[in-house]
């Protein structure tokens, strides 16, 4: 057999912008000491941008590149290294046999990735999810957005793909991955027709346009592997017996049987965390954020950060993310920043309006929108919150919904009942009262949208720390804290507001239930809850579902 290619890596490989494919394999073929006739062929395993001196502005690249022989000179490690190729990410092996189709509630990313697995390892799943299919979802979600008719069951929250399908859809995470969990995702979503830079940009992101497509994609993929997705099929209640769970029973009526059930429900399935806490499964309440969307032309984002750069096609749509400490000592930061985005109305529930930030792939909105959140403790949780009795009660556990729930009623009220999102600039409502008008900056929202005093819809100590945090990150950003800039509210749900407790073979203490991803508390955005799903797939397949 013919031997393959020499590989070497070039982790920092700086070009400038309007570069063309041409002039990176010369630079490439000479930082190898190689002629270009030697160099086999290249790829890129990441994509960044130095955007420190915004006069010289740097493309910079991670490279693996492939060569005819070994160069005549080896070059320094400091500049390229020998590699072999990466396998794969591999299922583990010892994977045991399971008496019962494992069921999984939920289709977000977490149950989309579990499932998938699963179903390609021949353990046929069956996927429950409350709401509609992507393309019954849409229709459920214009609906809101332009009439105000919210559908409980199918909304930005519920349905296939879970609430990242109306998002940003960044593929960023923090988390630790030697098993290669996060490569597969990235694969997956390619396949399904996700853009393939995905693959190397140093902040991927899909966009809402293009994951409608992908989700439904992967849901095809689960089904042609032996897997059952059912729409319209919401979990009231488990089955258990003995200290295992035996099934669950759906909203009408109809029991399913098995002895696997993964509860990746999603951060805003509230009645499900009622039922879970009546029926005594191990939960903890967990800090979280709440706080606005806050608006901005896009056009001042990307002149701030790229200088007179900006308009470069080279360059991604400028983002940003910005920290700050306030003087009562609660954090306050930019979360799920969308460059060139819309705020979009994310109620779920009658009487309560939340609000979130999504783009469309080409992020090429007038606005760029992030949330400006404050973190709460469970000690905050306590106003306007009834308990159910002993300590680790329903009405405990549950103080974080409530305390959700609180200010999006607060928010409807403020957006005159209809599902209006309440919105005012910056100016009013730092000085407080009613707003008086809108400035230069229009808003970019999907959906309805009315002037309100958003003061009314947050506790005062969120609202005094967003106030004294702005001047702050107008000193990072300049133009952040432009007069009219436009806030929206209310943003309540960055994660969800309780743990479903688990063990290190991610089980319940009740046997066979596997809380999992973003709801049940162990992750946060897209990728770390589809990782969060594979790695439940990895145990129910290694314990064999016991």
């Amino acid at each position: 057999m013919k031997p393959g290619p020499i590989l070497y890596r070039i982790p920092q490989l700086r070009m400038p912008l309007g570069h063309t494919s041409e002039d990176l394999g010369r630079k490439i073929a000479r930082l190898l000491g190689i002629d270009a006739a030697d160099l086999v062929g290249f790829s890129i395993e990441r994509k960044s941008f130095d955007a420190r001196d915004r006069n010289d502005i740097k493309v910079v690249y991670s490279i693996a590149a492939g060569l005819a022989g070994e160069p005549s000179r080896k070059p320094p490690e400091s500049i390229a290294c020998r590699i072999t190729r990466e396998a794969g990410y591999a299922f583990p092996a010892g994977a045991l046999p399971l008496e019962s189709r494992p069921i999984v509630v939920g289709s977000g990313p977490a149950g989309l990735f579990c499932a998938l697995v699963l179903a390609e390892n021949g353990y046929r799943p069956i996927v429950l999810e409350r709401g509609d299919d992507v393309d019954s979802r849409s229709h459920a979600v214009s609906a809101l957005l332009g009439s105000g008719a919210l559908d409980p069951e199918s909304n930005v929250q519920f349905g296939e793909g879970g609430a990242g399908t109306y998002s940003d859809g960044k593929l960023n995470t923090t988390v630790t991955d030697e098993s290669l969990r996060n490569r597969k995702i990235l694969e997956e979503f390619i396949e399904a027709g996700a853009p393939a830079e995905i693959g190397y940009s140093n902040k991927p992101h899909i966009g809402t346009d293009y994951l409608v497509k992908v989700v439904k994609a992967l849901r095809r993929k689960i089904e042609s592997s032996g897997g059952e997705v059912r729409f319209r099929s919401r979990v009231d209640s488990l089955v258990i017996s003995g200290g295992r769970v035996t099934g669950v029973v759906l909203a009408g009526g109809d029991r399913l049987d098995s002895d696997v059930v993964v509860l990746a429900i999603g951060h805003s399935a509230r009645d499900t965390f009622q039922y879970l806490a009546e029926a005594g499964i191990a939960m903890e309440r967990k800090a979280f954020a709440i706080g606005l969307r806050i608006e901005h032309p896009q056009e001042m984002v990307s002149r701030r950060q790229y200088g007179e750069s900006w308009r470069h096609p080279d360059l991604p749509v400028a983002d940003y993310k910005l920290t700050y400490r306030s003087s009562s000592g609660r954090g306050v930061y930019t979360f799920c920043m969308c460059p060139g985005g819309y705020v979009i109305n994310s109620s779920s529930e009658a009487g309560m309006v939340a609000c979130n930030g999504m783009s469309d792939f080409a992020r090429n909105s007038r606005n760029a929108n992030s949330a400006i959140v404050v973190t709460v403790h469970p000690e905050d949780f306590a106003v306007g919150v009834a308990t159910s009795g002993a300590p680790g009660a329903a009405g405990d556990v549950l103080a974080g919904v409530e305390f959700q729930r609180r200010w999006e009623r607060l928010a409807f009220e403020a957006g005159h009942g209809g599902y209006e999102l309440p919105v005012e600039t910056f100016a009013d409502f730092a000085a407080g009262g009613k707003p008086s008008s809108l400035g230069g900056v229009e808003p970019s929202v999907k959906g309805r949208y009315v002037l309100a005093d958003l003061n009314a819809c947050l506790p005062a100590y969120v609202a005094d720390a967003i106030k004294e945090a702005v001047p702050s990150f107008d000193r990072k950003l300049r133009g952040f804290g432009r007069p009219d800039a436009v806030l929206s509210g209310v943003e309540t749900r960055t994660s969800s507001p309780l743990r479903i407790l688990r063990g290190d073979d991610l089980q319940s203490p009740v046997r066979g239930l596997y809380p999992c991803g973003e709801g049940a508390g162990y992750s946060g955005g897209i990728m770390s809850s589809a990782m969060d799903g594979i790695r439940v797939a990895e145990a129910i397949a290694l314990s064999g579902g016991r």
